[in-house]
């Protein structure tokens, strides 16, 4: 039987992602995609992800290590009406999420894989891929890279 995860989500594993908490100007090829604002919640068990795109788009995630599965879990809904499930692990350094098939407009099946990497400096590069073939052929979705906003004073 496997031992119940420390209190207060005290793990290693449940800091993986703290390298993402903070307020951040999200860029996407040197262009403004919006602000994103990444907090902790529940006593440091979740990360409460806040999103405001450069269109006026807003969106929120849910984000929490599960103990008793080992993997991290993302749910992320928006103000269109959007959902989208994730789960995974660190690898490498970079925290990778990745959602089971979901059916596009066109009825294919979609898979999401998303990689967040600290980089030097402070900064967060965050890439969406998307794959409409089983994962054999990935796309780029989305390429941001997340610097911290001037009144985050926050150091690493």
């Amino acid at each position: 039987m496997a031992a119940d995860p420390k209190p207060g989500c005290e793990s290693p594993e449940s800091r993986q992602f703290d390298f993402w908490v903070g307020a951040w100007r999200v860029t996407e090829k040197g262009e403004l995609a919006g602000h994103n604002n990444i907090q902790k919640i529940d006593g440091g068990c979740a990360l409460l992800e806040s999103w405001t795109g450069a269109e006026g788009s807003t969106g929120h995630s849910l984000n929490i290590y599960d103990a008793r599965r080992k993997k991290w879990h993302q749910t992320w809904v928006d103000a269109r009406g959007g959902l989208l499930l994730l789960e995974g692990e660190l690898r490498n350094g970079s925290m990778v999420l990745q959602g089971a098939p979901r059916p596009t407009k066109e009825g294919k099946q979609q898979i999401d894989r998303i990689t967040w990497t600290a980089l030097p400096g402070g900064e967060v590069r965050q890439h969406w891929e998307v794959s409409t073939d089983g994962g054999a052929h990935w796309s780029t979705a989305f390429d941001g890279l997340y610097t911290r906003e001037a009144a985050d004073a926050r150091t690493q």
